[in-house]
């Protein structure tokens, strides 16, 4: 029977039929006439013209593969859009109910579209960027990342576009690097987008070894009536706290006075509940069998929580501005006992976190196509970037601004800004479950794509047998584990990887393939030369500052 449903010239399964496309070259459809349908009345069976014209498609579909033109089902055996039809294997056939027009997205969807799926964990590290870069340099570096972000995503939008006697109409940006460049454009587009998908998978592990020791503390604390209320940072309702006071950059300890460490709770419970010694290992048990799951569709259905978070930690985060106020003092070169400068040479550290913050240049082409109105991508792209980069100003500038300077440092300020609340902050406390379970249904997606993306092209099958998937997912979670247990700072393992990846699909590859497209058409001029020739040394100055600053 496997025989029966190889193509005679390809090398797809002819099996794989498209009922989500009505593209009459992609789709393999069956189509019965009206008169042929299962109603709710009478319960007829396929008609023999139903049944010939199924043998008829099922033949050119076993002659060869999709992706060659020359033996595809003429134009004339293919019904038009709104007579498709499905065969059942039961001997009926159902009616596709609706098409194009109702699988489209009106602006507003796709806008917050756009603005869910770049929402990530960097925007924990907004404010400790913020203090890296200084707060008015800061202020002035994301607002220029969106801009030159946005205007990367948005050549790698019309891409597609500008090739011409071709049908790019299904291509995704890797094939339009394969166009242009060849395989080393297709697997170069692929290695770095699997780099960020491996980076985003690595934070998820430490930031879930996090927020799982500290949902465990505070479970501990409450049912054992451990009071901790001298171990904070500072005094009043809202307390922060400081875990590393000695980074004062003056080296005065006189805020060691407001400094206890939290650790302490309980000899047992410590040894067996630490955050780098043991949490890593025990998510093992949770998620590595999640991971080797054929499909991901059921964890699909908890993406939603993505946006739910997000709106809770601006709650959160306008909650704690208020009731903490705003501790500012400007200090434009020089360091002070409580206080980082305006302007620091620390700045790239910023610039990297922004680099995989704003980075959606690998998707994008997909979210646009579902765009109602096509004529307005480049616009609704644009509001879509201007929330992202007003999300992160209002978490990074809030909680910087609110945090306690005096008594505390703004070095004090973690690569994760709810690390400097105690474990047992109620609001903070539901904060880390929400993203703990969020990001329990998400790390399988990620795992998801990076085994279809590189099974994929190393095999031909995203799951080629289990021994594969498993190896691999050995080598995925073994990457975080490592890091949640050696080196758990989010925010250079976001900068690094952000990088990384950008350098090649946000700065390099969209400004290469803009100067190639119009080079071909004799449209090449020297100011566009020159502004993205500026791109790509961006770039890979924000890569090696990583490294150097």
């Amino acid at each position: 029977m496997d025989e029966d449903s190889k193509p005679l010239l390809g090398s797809v399964r002819a099996g794989e039929y498209y009922t989500d496309s009505l593209d009459p070259k992609q789709r393999r459809p069956f189509h019965v006439e009206p008169r042929n349908i299962v109603g709710d009345d009478v319960q007829e069976r396929v008609s023999s013209e139903a049944a010939a014209l199924s043998s008829r498609v099922h033949y050119y579909g076993r002659l060869t593969a999709s992706s060659d033109r020359l033996l595809v089902p003429p134009d004339h055996v293919i019904p038009s859009p709104e007579d498709i039809y499905i065969y059942s294997p039961l001997g009926t056939a159902f009616k596709v109910q609706g098409g194009d027009s109702t699988a489209k997205n009106p602006s507003i969807v796709t806008i917050f579209a756009i603005w869910n799926t770049m929402m990530g964990t960097s925007i924990l590290s907004m404010p400790w960027g913020i203090k890296q870069a200084g707060f008015t340099l800061g202020i002035i570096i994301i607002v220029l990342m969106g801009l030159l972000t946005l205007y990367c995503c948005y050549r790698v939008l019309k891409s597609t576009k500008s090739i011409p006697y071709v049908d790019t109409s299904d291509w995704e940006f890797p094939d339009v690097c394969k166009y242009y460049f060849g395989g080393f454009g297709k697997w170069s587009s692929l290695v770095f987008s699997l780099v960020s998908l491996i980076g985003a998978m690595v934070v998820y592990w430490v930031l879930m070894s996090n927020f799982l020791f500290n949902t465990g503390k505070f479970i501990y604390n409450y049912v054992h009536n451990v009071n901790t209320s001298d171990t904070f940072g500072t005094n009043g309702t809202d307390r922060v706290i400081c875990p590393y006071p000695n980074l004062d950059p003056d080296g005065d300890s006189s805020t060691l006075q407001y400094y206890v460490s939290e650790n302490s709770t309980g000899q047992v419970f410590d040894l067996w509940w630490s955050k780098t010694n043991t949490i890593p290992f025990y998510l093992i048990v949770l998620l590595l069998p999640l991971l080797n799951f054929r499909s991901a569709s059921f964890f699909a259905r908890f993406t939603f929580l993505g946006t739910l978070s997000v709106v809770y930690l601006i709650f959160l985060v306008t909650y704690k501005a208020i009731r903490l106020g705003f501790h500012l003092d400007f200090h434009w070169f020089d360091s002070s006992t409580f206080f980082v400068p305006e302007f620091r040479s620390l700045f790239p550290q910023l610039t990297g976190v922004l680099t995989l913050a704003f980075f959606i240049h690998n998707c994008i082409i997909t979210l646009m196509k579902n765009n109602k109105h096509q004529e307005n991508n480049v616009r609704d792209l644009s509001l879509a970037y201007l929330l992202v980069g007003i999300t992160y100003l209002y978490v990074g500038v809030l909680i910087f601004a609110a945090f306690p300077s005096p008594p505390l440092s703004k070095e004090c300020i973690e690569p994760n800004f709810l690390d400097n609340f105690p474990s047992s902050d109620v609001l903070v406390f539901v904060a880390r479950a929400c993203l703990l379970f969020q990001m329990t249904t998400v790390y399988p997606l990620l795992g998801y794509l990076v085994r279809v993306q590189l099974m994929g092209q190393l095999f031909g099958d995203h799951y080629p047998s289990f021994l594969h998937v498993f190896i691999l997912n050995i080598l995925v979670v073994g990457a975080g584990v490592l890091m949640a247990r050696f080196y758990p700072n989010i925010g250079s393992i976001i900068r690094y990887s952000g990088a990384l990846c950008g350098l090649a699909l946000v700065f390099v590859l969209p400004s290469l393939i803009h100067l190639t497209s119009l080079n071909r058409r004799g449209e090449l001029r020297w100011p566009s030369a020159v502004f993205h020739g500026f791109l790509v040394l961006l770039g890979v100055a924000n890569l090696f500052g990583q490294f150097f600053m």
